[in-house]
């Protein structure tokens, strides 16, 4: 469990924010990468593995855009890939990308994350973004929120003690918050944890040295007790779940985000931290999806997947100014042989390439040439 914890921390921490493209810079950049790597210029058909927010539409416009098509859906809400997708999308064009992203609102005047502004909305009204990952947290913040109130630290005769509400110390809890207990008390001989006392709703136990040197002497009042709080660090705990089928993602979007959840709940942003995970468990099963999808032999595939930033637009504005932060890329030649491509070196492959597209569509032109367009007549 331990080294499992250090390995989610490591996990998140490897996720990089600097490194954040523009959309209209990004899209172009994608398409040259595209015809670097040998790609048929008009042959290429794009997917969008997105959440069904209406925020992600630019992204899908410039995709369009600049790939001379409306791109395949490989999406579900939430940032969660339609893997068994890949056969129909196989079967449609000759050469393939697929763009994921789980995707999170930012504030550019309260430089904070997890809300966009809804300019369709009667007040320009500002809510969560993205909802399917916040009515996901809602639950275990609130198991969080009352984990940071109902343990407490204080000492006495220069003892180190903390007390812990009877509901969470229930093993038998079929879902719910549970503390790693053997780093927080002291364990005895055989093994036990034997409270110093035992009160009418909760248990006082000695600290252990881990706990103690974790938090630092000055986390524990002089005076009294105080409510653990913020230092209830995410190392401490876990939690436990029966999650449900949900139509949308059948359950695939919470399986992705319970590992990581302390990290989420404890975040600064949780939001934030909830889609840069989904993003990095997405990206890790949907490679091994495509390298055995027997309708993508043969095929040049390039599988991009990162974090979409919706910067929340002025009231003159009518699209966000979306962000893009690629976390890693799956390529695969026509010849079988495929590799992927780490944060730091798939930025460096786009950011070679020119935000300039010969190709590009004028999308004004195209749908002013489809109304010349002789009628055609639709006979049954």
């Amino acid at each position: 469990m331990y080294s499992a914890n250090i390995d989610i921390k490591g996990a998140l921490a490897d996720f990089s924010l600097e490194y954040t493209i523009p959309y209209y810079s990004f899209v172009p950049r994608l398409y040259n990468f595209c015809l670097s790597l040998g790609f048929d210029h008009g042959k290429i058909l794009p997917s969008r593995a997105f959440c069904s927010d209406e925020n992600q539409g630019y992204p899908n416009i410039l995709i369009a855009k600049h790939f001379g098509t409306f791109p395949f859906n490989h999406g579900r809400v939430g940032g969660v890939i339609a893997t068994d997708r890949h056969g129909p999308h196989s079967e449609h064009g000759k050469d393939l990308i697929i763009i994921h992203a789980s995707h999170v609102g930012y504030d550019s005047e309260t430089c904070s994350f997890g809300s966009y502004h809804r300019r369709h909305t009667e007040h320009f009204e500002t809510t969560s973004s993205c909802g399917k990952i916040d009515s996901i947290l809602e639950w275990y913040i609130a198991q969080y929120d009352f984990a940071k109130e109902n343990i407490f630290l204080h000492r006495q005769n220069n003892e180190f003690l903390v007390s812990i509400d009877n509901q969470i110390l229930n093993e038998n809890m079929i879902e719910g918050l549970f503390l790693h207990l053997y780093k927080l008390v002291e364990v005895g001989s055989h093994g036990e944890f034997r409270p110093r006392k035992a009160y009418s709703t909760s248990k006082c136990y000695m600290v252990s040295s881990e706990f103690r040197e974790l938090l630092g002497e000055t986390a524990w009042p002089s005076n009294g007790r105080q409510p653990i709080g913020e230092k209830l660090l995410p190392e401490l705990f876990s939690f436990k779940r029966h999650i449900s089928g949900d139509p949308d993602t059948h359950g695939l979007l919470e399986e992705n985000l319970i590992p990581p959840m302390p990290w989420i709940v404890s975040a600064k942003f949780p939001l934030l931290t909830a889609a840069q995970a989904n993003t990095q468990v997405e990206f890790d099963r949907t490679y091994r999806t495509l390298i055995n999808t027997k309708e993508a032999i043969g095929k040049q595939i390039i599988f991009i997947s990162g974090l979409n930033i919706d910067i929340s637009p002025h009231e003159t504005q009518v699209f966000p100014l979306t962000a893009f932060v690629p976390w890693a890329a799956f390529i695969q030649e026509i010849n079988g042989h495929y590799y992927t491509l780490e944060q730091k070196f798939i930025l460096n492959r786009l950011l070679e390439q020119s935000d300039e597209n010969l190709d590009a569509v004028d999308l004004e032109m195209a749908i002013q040439k489809m109304k010349e367009t002789r009628k055609i007549e639709i006979r049954l």
